[in-house]
């Protein structure tokens, strides 16, 4: 008895160890980012995909599959992004609360304007996804739509916390919308500025900086390029005033080299999520250094 008063004392004198933190499943580390800005040490988050990993392809290991079964929340980019391995993951993990259509699980390209959204679907164009382009991450303004949703949700699942939800909430969009000016105003000399692309998953970032995509090293998407093709490329790009040529950490660089060293074109490896690069250990600096590399490039190209 006198056990049991002393324990309940403790947990009264000390609510942050009576309140379970709720579990959050992130496939990639964008959304792990956001989730911890907006819960703090509400929230255990856990990232299924590093930032040098392909988030179309990973294994279905069973370390994921333990953590989708303890999981409040899974957030994923969802419109197939993730089709090759999370199906697998949300069925092995028997989670009845985190499979799709439940409160446990949030799509985030679910509110979102999704873009290349294809009028046909045939795979002899590559990987084609039905949905639109999954890559929403790299238009920050997206990123302020996802927060909100994700906010609501938070505070449905933890009503408890609402308040806090709301408050980390609010101090994310004021700090996040500030920043959007600031990079949207140092991007603004680059408006039309043409980059090459080695797989289309720039295509929000190019939306919202206004800038031009004027060829892909991937002949279609998912399938690695020829030499015939790299070829074909070049001669496309010839008397065209090229900013440079724009990947992600984890594509492999032997065709940008290729086209590097015969067109004297930097190849810049933008973050395309948390951690995919040295410094970025957030989304504010995902975005930081996603723009000061565009604003180098182009000093160096005005040289």
């Amino acid at each position: 008895m006198k056990k049991s008063l002393l324990l309940t004392c403790f947990l009264v004198a000390a609510p942050g160890l009576a309140d379970a933190e709720m579990s959050v499943f992130a496939c990639e580390p964008e959304w792990a980012s956001l989730a911890t800005e907006l819960g703090g040490n509400l929230l255990q988050v856990e990232s299924a995909t590093t930032g040098v990993q392909d988030p179309h392809y990973i294994q279905a290991r069973p370390s994921l599959i333990s953590r989708v079964r303890r999981a409040d929340l899974v957030i994923c980019t969802g419109a197939d992004l993730e089709a090759g391995w999370l199906p697998l993951l949300l069925r092995q993990g028997n989670n009845a609360k985190v499979q799709a259509g439940q409160p446990g699980f949030f799509a985030a390209s679910d509110y979102v304007n999704m873009l290349e959204k294809p009028q046909v679907l045939d795979r002899a164009q590559g990987d084609i996804h039905p949905f639109g382009n999954p890559h929403i991450q790299t238009d920050p303004r997206n990123i302020g739509l996802v927060a909100e949703a994700l906010n609501q949700r938070l505070q449905s699942l933890d009503p408890a916390n609402v308040a806090t939800y709301e408050a980390r909430y609010q101090d994310f969009q004021a700090r996040w919308s500030q920043a959007i000016d600031g990079w949207s105003a140092r991007l603004e000399p680059l408006k039309g500025a043409k980059l090459v692309v080695y797989h289309r998953s720039w295509v929000y970032l190019f939306t919202w900086a206004s800038l031009v995509d004027v060829g892909a090293l991937e002949p279609k998407p998912g399938v690695p390029p020829s030499s015939s093709y790299l070829s074909e490329l070049l001669a496309r790009l010839k008397d065209q005033q090229v900013l440079g040529i724009i990947q992600s950490s984890y594509q492999p660089t032997r065709p940008a080299e290729w086209l590097s060293e015969r067109t004297g074109l930097p190849i810049l490896i933008l973050p395309h999520t948390v951690g995919s690069v040295s410094g970025v250990t957030d989304l504010f600096s995902m975005f930081e250094v996603l723009v000061s590399e565009l604003e180098a490039a182009a000093a160096g190209s005005a040289k």
